[in-house]
């Protein structure tokens, strides 16, 4: 990947830009700013990817909604305080950014990352009878950092993860997805209904190399 260095985590993703960069956090003089990507599966279903990236790699008053561009980086997770309670934000750091001049460029999805499952894997089936198993890999980087990473897999894959113990080894190749589901929220006497999205790996293959 263009000579960069990732080790257990690599992602290289490309697409639309689907909002506005905001600023995120600015650290010893850095700025990061967070957009949205929007990447086109073969079906044709949209996934919209949160990256996040530096005023040092791009000039960020050049990047508009609508532009087609490239990342290569890692996929991470941030503790972020909300009131009372600690969100787990995932997004693509980006290592490197590009804006593509080709409007209908060719879309990527693609990530590799090597952790260690932190949480048993749930298997079920859905109610078409396709096995599925979600889970949590931790993935090591350097300065003592880790970044926890909710995982799915399906089939055969998904019959594999069940039998695997907390501190197992994984490798996982796959793309990253987003995905909208319904929760309930309660405030005073009042439920309402509102719709989050949950981002996740999404693995199409993966291995079991040693436990911790």
């Amino acid at each position: 990947m263009s000579g960069i260095e990732m080790g257990h985590n690599q992602v290289i993703v490309s697409g639309i830009l689907d909002s506005e960069f905001v600023l995120f956090r600015s650290m010893y003089g850095e700025d990061f700013y967070q957009a949205e990507l929007a990447a086109c599966r073969n079906s044709g279903r949209m996934d919209r990817i949160p990256i996040l990236v530096s005023d040092r790699l791009t000039d960020i008053s050049r990047c508009r909604k609508g532009q087609s561009v490239r990342v290569i980086g890692q996929f991470r997770s941030y503790n972020q305080q909300e009131g009372e309670h600690i969100r787990l934000l995932l997004m693509v750091f980006a290592q490197e950014f590009t804006i593509e001049e080709e409007k209908h460029m060719a879309q990527d999805n693609a990530i590799f990352v090597d952790g260690f499952l932190c949480k048993q894997a749930t298997y079920r089936k859905t109610p078409l009878g396709r096995e599925i198993a979600d889970f949590l890999i931790a993935v090591n980087r350097p300065f003592k950092k880790t970044d926890y990473l909710p995982c799915v897999c399906w089939g055969r894959n998904a019959r594999y993860a069940q039998t695997l113990h907390v501190g197992s080894r994984i490798q996982l190749w796959g793309r990253i997805q987003s995905r909208v589901y319904r929760k309930k929220v309660t405030t005073g006497e009042e439920t309402d209904i509102i719709e989050k999205t949950a981002y996740e790996v999404s693995a199409n293959r993966m291995e079991c190399s040693a436990t911790a």
